[in-house]
């Protein structure tokens, strides 16, 4: 009976944590005023943002604080992405992230080098057991840094639920000061259907916005006819950082009634690739400014909609006015207005949406196939959220899949026969995607006999091309023969300016040695305190790789005092 009472309580809790957001169970997990570089749901390269930036006043190795007390349940380290991580989990059924450490506290850090070391490598993916690494609310688990993908030094800050959903930490009483409102950069009109237009035009039409005394704005008034759906850009702003920050909310309203609200509260990842969907995609790769669309096309699953009427596009009918309102809010209720005066008109002749015919027509719902010279190209059904028009053309070593204006949501497959190339030759040879100024980027090339192939997201043109070049080594802050009995660090510099690094392996007397890798910076350091050296002179060796296979060593002797 005592079991199943606590097992009863423990679902109850847990129940309720998940229903009823608590406001009252997480802390700050700064201990300086929070400073919003990031906001929670921001649109960002195909995905929302699923946490809090919060600055750390431009510094690294503040004190992170455990939100709540709970276990920590996973750590992961990478090179890329959230670089030095650490989840705990919380008796509510809830999981606070914290990411882009610089290190952890005393005893995980010390947890996860041992670990490490077995492995030995820096990437590492731990899952304490329940207890082995238990934290009390307000302890110090680790320090802030820039580690991954981070732009600069700032703590990225979640909170998920038990299905692993990432939710918004303002709904949980994690307070920001914020007064502002929020800002509107332009507001469009879409024309959705075949008769549908804007001043005669079925293009989208941005419109000119006249601010009001208030801070809102009333937009020139346009005419119309048909279905049409309205694109706001608009950003937010926080009273203690100058950071352009996505919006919390956003709600229209057609005479009066509202048709349409999206709101940034929880989203699953597994739908986040969908924000190609919400945004229109190709302005944004044509002139980077996301524009939000408000309203649901086909093939849009996403979880943040709610109250919205005819998937919130406007039929305009002929003869009729009306008065469209856009409310664009952040999560402190401060709000921007846009009003839209749209009247219905007919035209008989107007500008129609170019739409430029190929051989090679896709539909979202049947796989797509493509043959020629060395090529093959593979995209399949549910690759595309639209019907579209692909430009594709087969040049030597390099295809042309369109450009990168149309998202795709599934990985197309694009595969190179090489057998005219030497087996000596195809060692050094890459997938490269041809990007601005004849540059190139290396993409991750799967070689199987003469047949290599890559699988991406992207459109546009790839080819082949030959790395030939060794990555370069160059010591920082030590040389042969010296002593280094007062660094704390061992310090090398790697670069590699075709394929890429792939891997590194450091030793020394013969011991591996674990080196951190920042791949922003090139630098590799070794800290003299992971104590795995007692002799006075010591042998260094560094090997590095890059993705072609390319090998350079680096080899030194220098000494320290036991």
């Amino acid at each position: 009976m005592r079991v199943f009472t606590l097992l009863l309580l423990s679902f109850t809790i847990i129940g309720y944590g998940q229903k009823n957001v608590p406001t009252d169970y997480f802390s700050n997990p700064l201990d300086i005023p929070l400073a919003v570089s990031g906001t929670y749901g921001e649109l960002r390269s195909n995905h929302f943002h699923s946490g809090l930036d919060l600055k750390t006043n431009g510094e690294e190795g503040l004190p992170v604080y455990a939100a709540a007390s709970g276990n920590v349940s996973r750590i992961k380290i990478s090179h890329f992405g959230y670089g030095k991580a650490i989840y705990i989990s919380h008796p509510n059924g809830y999981t606070t992230v914290y990411a882009h450490l610089q290190k952890f506290a005393p005893e995980i850090e010390a947890y996860i080098k041992k670990r490490q070391y077995a492995k030995e490598s820096y990437e590492i993916e731990l899952f304490p057991k329940a207890g082995a690494l238990s934290v009390t609310k307000g302890k110090i688990i680790a320090y802030s840094g820039n580690t991954g993908g981070s732009g600069g030094p700032h703590l990225h800050f979640e909170i998920r639920d038990a299905k692993a959903r990432p939710m918004n930490p303002l709904t949980f009483g994690i307070e920001v000061k914020d007064t502002k409102k929020p800002i509107i950069n332009s507001v469009w009109l879409y024309s959705l259907e075949e008769k549908s237009h804007i001043n005669g035009n079925q293009n989208p039409s941005k419109l000119r916005l006249i601010p009001l005394d208030n801070g809102n704005f009333k937009a020139e008034g346009v005419t119309a006819i048909g279905k049409i759906g309205i694109g706001v850009s608009a950003i937010d702003q926080q009273n203690l950082a100058a950071n352009k920050n996505g919006v919390y909310k956003i709600t229209t309203e057609i005479n009066g009634q509202e048709n349409f609200s999206m709101e940034m509260k929880r989203f699953s990842f597994s739908e986040t690739r969908y924000i190609n969907r919400l945004i229109d995609y190709a302005h944004y790769k044509k002139n980077r400014s996301r524009i939000t669309k408000l309203f649901i096309e086909k093939n849009n699953p996403l979880s943040i909609y709610k109250n919205t009427v005819d998937k919130g596009i406007f039929n305009i009918e002929d003869s009729l006015s009306y008065t469209a309102k856009v409310f664009v809010k952040d999560f402190n209720n401060n709000t921007t207005e846009i009003s839209i005066p749209i009247q219905g008109k007919k035209i008989e002749k107007i500008t129609k949406k170019e739409i430029v015919k190929t051989p090679y027509f896709i539909q979202p719902s049947e796989n797509f196939t493509y043959n020629s010279g060395i090529f093959d190209l593979y995209i399949p059904k549910g690759s595309l959220y639209e019907n579209a028009y692909l430009d594709i053309a087969a040049n030597g070593d390099t295809i042309k899949i369109h450009e990168d204006e149309i998202p795709l949501h599934k990985n197309m497959t694009v595969v190179f026969d090489v057998a005219n190339y030497s087996e000596t030759d195809k060692k050094k040879l890459y997938i490269g995607r041809l990007g601005y100024n004849d540059k190139h980027y290396h993409v991750k090339t799967n070689k199987k006999g003469n047949r290599f192939s890559t699988r991406t997201r992207t459109l546009g043109s790839y080819s082949l091309f030959t790395d030939n070049e060794k990555p370069t080594i160059v010591p920082i802050n030590v040389s042969s023969k010296k002593w280094m009995s007062k660094a704390n660090f061992l310090k090398i510099k790697i670069d590699d300016t075709d394929s890429g690094i792939r891997s590194y392996r450091a030793t020394i007397n013969g011991k591996f040695v674990l080196m951190e890798y920042d791949y922003k910076t090139g630098m590799l350091v070794y800290d003299f305190n992971d104590k795995i050296i007692s002799e006075t002179e010591n042998k260094f060796k560094l090997i590095v790789l890059d993705k072609v296979g390319n090998s350079t060593t680096f080899e030194t002797t220098f000494f320290r005092k036991p």
